[in-house]
């Protein structure tokens, strides 16, 4: 049977992107381009938003890249009201921006840390109260921020990257449990391993691509794709009615625990 046209109810919505030059960012404007969504564009790095557009432009959509670092309050203020001047007020917002840098936290540099939870904490409340407000006038609308299993799963030698993705997790949340009542829903996706721009020198390193997928129980690494297509039902108004949740998206990675535990006759 075939489906209606707009089956998810995206069409026309705007969505805006942070992040948007890097994979997982490029990969969520493409696919919601790919249902009819309008998209604005943010990023600090102008050269990697010029090729998500671009991308964008190669599939028949145009979409403004603005500037923004998002730990920045004026810059998300700026970002905020060019996005509005631009294109309307925002239906959907997706948190992508972030950080990953390696520390012990035994050693690490309070500027460090500050640096990474100013960008992955901070700039997702940034961008929700910005974007949030457009949403909260007009009494609709949909966030998706992107976390990570480190979140539940503390990931050693990280700095501030898994505290950073926790507070993700909670921001949502209380984001849901708030601006509830006025129509907005607020959700997390938690990607697993995922080869993108900011991971991909793990992978150029021998033998890891191999030994990364060979632990994942459906036998291979994340693309962002896989990630964008759970953003995009997040964001649709096939997921109506979930708000405040984590949806874990890691190919069943944070399952293979009990695996590890040596079980004589539990072999295959």
């Amino acid at each position: 049977m075939t489906q209606p046209q707009d089956w998810l109810g995206l069409a026309g919505k705007l969505c805006v992107v942070t992040g948007a030059g890097g994979g997982i960012g490029r990969a969520v404007a493409l696919n919601m381009a790919k249902v009819g969504a309008r998209l604005v564009l943010l990023d600090r790095d102008p050269a990697t938003c010029g090729e998500t557009q671009a991308a964008l432009r190669a599939i028949g959509t145009e979409a403004p890249c603005i500037a923004c670092d998002v730990s920045d309050t004026e810059s998300v203020t700026a970002a905020a009201a060019r996005s509005l001047a631009l294109a309307g007020p925002a239906d959907i917002l997706v948190n992508n921006a972030g950080l990953l840098r390696p520390g012990p936290l035994a050693t690490l540099p309070l500027e460090e840390w500050n640096r990474l939870l100013a960008v992955n904490v901070t700039g997702y409340f940034l961008c929700a109260q910005a974007f949030g407000q457009q949403m909260l006038e007009r009494k609709s609308g949909a966030l998706v921020h992107i976390a990570s299993i480190a979140s539940r799963f503390p990931q050693g030698f990280s700095g501030a990257y898994s505290v950073s993705k926790a507070g993700v997790v909670m921001l949502s949340q209380q984001l849901a449990l708030e601006w509830g009542p006025s129509g907005i829903r607020s959700n997390v996706v938690s990607p697993g391993l995922v080869r993108t721009p900011m991971s991909e020198a793990f992978y150029q390193a021998p033998g890891v691509a191999e030994k990364r997928a060979a632990i994942v129980p459906l036998g291979r690494v994340a693309v962002p794709e896989d990630i964008a297509d759970v953003v995009t039902y997040l964001a649709s108004e096939r997921a109506g009615y979930v708000t405040g949740e984590d949806i874990c998206t890691d190919g069943g990675f944070g399952r293979v625990l009990m695996s590890l535990v040596p079980r004589p006759g539990f072999e295959k």
